[in-house]
């Protein structure tokens, strides 16, 4: 940082010190403030929306990789029993062509129509908030200004061009100031608005992402019922098991 930029710095820090004390008046626009609140808040539940969105494709990662692991550990299961291995090697089938779809159908057509298109969205913020900061910077400056000008016109200098000058320097320091403040506040709402057209296309490929994977979910595992009896007859097949267990010599040791 120049020495130049120091002194500009600490200039803005005395201000703003001088500003929180009441000695200097500070500068109040509730249009800016209010149009700023509403970008804070677009800002943290766009940015909230973007990590969910990339926690969801890791959750449905996570779940075709545990549903392959436990095909694989009950096809293992059944290797020996010749009733069930054809259930057993089904299921499995059904999970491996399930986990390849969900890689090759989601991934990248979510992150294409998801989780990209708000990481953009987002990625606008820091230049909006660095715009923020240079206005409020110039804000400083001007009244900073405004307050040498008051002070020489309650106590006037024997420079007669003392006042003119910090007048004209109040002026530039003004205009430099509101071209900013006027550039934000007009378009900090156009940019708030836009968030409804901006991400109705990515929600629509949210939920068509989501209902494909349900319904490829289903139809994998539906084609398995035939293996397996129905409701009532699992919970009676259940029961019988159990009772054979427990008819066991050595269940009864304990």
């Amino acid at each position: 940082m120049s020495w130049a930029g120091f002194k500009k710095k600490l200039d803005r820090t005395g201000t703003k010190f001088l500003q929180t004390v009441g000695s200097i008046e500070k500068t109040v626009d509730k249009e800016f403030e209010e149009e700023e609140r509403r970008f804070k808040s677009l800002e943290a539940k766009s940015e909230k929306l973007h990590k969910e969105a990339k926690g969801y494709l890791d959750s449905l990662r996570a779940i075709t990789s545990a549903q392959s692991r436990i095909a694989e550990t009950i096809e293992h299961f059944y290797e020996d029993s010749t009733d069930d291995t054809l259930a057993g090697k089904k299921y499995k089938d059904a999970i491996d062509r399930l986990e390849q779809d969900c890689r090759e159908y989601l991934d990248d057509p979510y992150r294409q129509t998801v989780t990209e298109p708000i990481g953009r969205f987002c990625a606008y913020f820091p230049d909006i908030n660095e715009a923020i900061k240079k206005r409020d910077k110039k804000l400083l400056d001007y009244d900073s200004q405004r307050a040498k000008v008051r002070k020489l016109v309650d106590k006037p200098s024997d420079d007669a061009n003392k006042l003119p000058r910090a007048e004209q320097a109040a002026n530039e320091a003004r205009e430099i100031y509101e071209s900013l403040n006027t550039q934000l506040v007009n378009e900090l709402p156009r940019l708030i608005d836009l968030r409804v057209p901006y991400f109705n296309p990515t929600f629509e490929a949210l939920v068509k992402i989501q209902l494909r994977f349900c319904q490829e979910s289903y139809e994998s595992l539906n084609s398995l019922q035939e293996y397996f009896a129905d409701h009532d007859q699992v919970d009676n097949k259940v029961e019988a098991v159990l009772q054979k267990m427990r008819d066991l010599a050595i269940c009864g040791m304990g």
